[in-house]
């Protein structure tokens, strides 16, 4: 086989429908489980850890914590089995691989939200412009 169908082939096994994941986001990863004749979805909460492998190899690392014990599962994000991965939460970090928090307890394995400074920058400049009318209507009366 060429590399040029290989590559064919695996265009059309890719899946296009999870959204974009990166390290540090909290997400939900729904996982299709087959017991006996049955087939149930079965959903894998964490923390991504870690991003690995291009095109059909990509996988990704969620970490969680079950009973007080670190449970770590890699997951081929083109694999049938996956239903359908949500992102909870996206977090602010600066490492390509978050290994460090295998090591932490507690809060202190908490990441920040990379949303957290949008809410309090927003704000400031309307609550600088109402207080001059405020003031202004004080004036008048």
């Amino acid at each position: 086989m060429s590399h040029a169908m290989i590559q064919e082939f695996e265009a059309r096994q890719m899946r296009t429908d999870h959204p974009e994941v990166a390290v540090g986001d909290t997400v939900d990863v729904h996982l299709k489980i087959v017991e006996g004749a049955k087939e149930r979805i079965q959903v894998f909460n964490g923390v991504v850890i870690a991003q690995g492998g291009t095109g059909m190899n990509q996988t990704i690392t969620v970490r969680r914590i079950v009973a007080n014990e670190g449970v770590e599962r890699v997951i081929p994000i083109h694999n049938p089995r996956v239903a359908r991965i949500e992102v909870k939460r996206q977090g602010h970090v600066r490492r390509a691989k978050l290994y460090y928090l295998r090591d932490r307890v507690g809060k202190k394995r908490r990441l920040q939200d990379r949303r957290r400074g949008l809410a309090t920058t927003t704000r400031r400049p309307q609550a600088a412009e109402a207080k001059p009318e405020a003031v202004a209507a004080g004036a008048e009366a």
